[in-house]
């Protein structure tokens, strides 16, 4: 079944698949397709998956194409967030065969890494079939990526945490060592922030929930590195008065146990730092 989303401005975008292409291209362009195609070569590519997945990177692909050649006609067939299985067209490609060789690695590198992501994150959330767990992300993602990648765990049906250091409080471990416990960092966060940002405190142990609850200031607890009992634990004294993450390890196998913990959200870098990239093909 195929989710709509809302595409990300392609102006957003264009950067990073410009920087990608100068840096394929180099100072010399594609000296490969420059000798051996002929200028007035015409072709219809198609852009296949040879895997099952989850798409995503489809808006990077066609931009990719755009770029190096604006006159190429671009037919979409399958949208992020839209499930493939092997042999299916995603994308056709229309034009002078050369830009459409010039654009090929680019265009793949995008796809095939954020379907990857997506892919994942899809196999994560099904593992949190009837409960009311969310899958989300965080900031382990490819530097300059950030914002795709991010895209594509949404397109595979996660959530994304805070997008950088800007827009949220997430009080760790070595802020409450450096500011002196969790009362202070919680009392020196809650005189400083904003309406509309939320704060979030990480614990490593049930005492340190039970003084978190104390003292108050929190909007969401990060459970870090428990195991699945003392997860039941931490959700079950919290009792809703915060949203409850549970993060560190969160490997694909463990997913469905720590769901059935009753935790809000579960957080894995594993999404965009272990992704593995899937595997589509453009065919002339």
């Amino acid at each position: 079944m195929t989710t709509a989303f809302a595409p990300l401005p392609d102006l957003l975008l264009e950067p990073l698949v410009r920087a990608a292409l100068i840096e394929d291209l180099g100072p010399n362009g594609d000296v490969t397709t420059r000798a051996v195609i002929p200028a007035a070569t015409r072709y219809r590519a198609k852009l296949n998956a040879r895997e099952t997945g989850v798409v995503s990177g489809m808006q990077l692909a066609a931009i990719a194409f755009r770029l190096v050649d604006p006159a190429l006609a671009i037919t979409l067939h399958r949208a992020d967030g839209s499930q493939c299985a092997p042999g299916d067209v995603l994308m056709e490609i229309e034009g002078a065969a050369a830009s459409i060789l010039s654009a090929e690695r680019v265009a793949l590198n995008f796809a095939g890494r954020l379907s990857g992501i997506a892919t994942l994150t899809a196999a994560f959330v099904a593992q949190t079939a009837g409960t009311a767990t969310r899958i989300t992300c965080t900031r382990k993602t490819t530097p300059g990526l950030r914002m795709v990648e991010k895209a594509a765990v949404l397109h595979g049906g996660g959530f994304n945490h805070r997008f950088g250091l800007s827009d949220a409080i997430l009080i760790k471990d070595n802020h409450i060592a450096a500011a002196g416990g969790i009362r202070a960092v919680l009392m020196a966060a809650r005189a400083s922030v904003s309406h509309m940002i939320k704060v979030e405190i990480e614990v490593d142990t049930l005492a340190q929930l039970t003084e978190v609850l104390a003292v108050g200031g929190a909007d969401v607890v990060l459970l870090d590195n428990m195991d699945t009992p003392t997860l039941r634990q931490a959700v079950d004294l919290v009792a809703g008065r915060l949203v409850t993450e549970a993060s560190g390890n969160m490997a694909l196998p463990r997913i469905a146990e720590v769901a059935a913990t009753g935790v809000d959200y579960i957080s894995s870098g594993a999404l965009t730092h272990s992704a593995r990239t899937l595997d589509l093909g453009l065919d002339f």
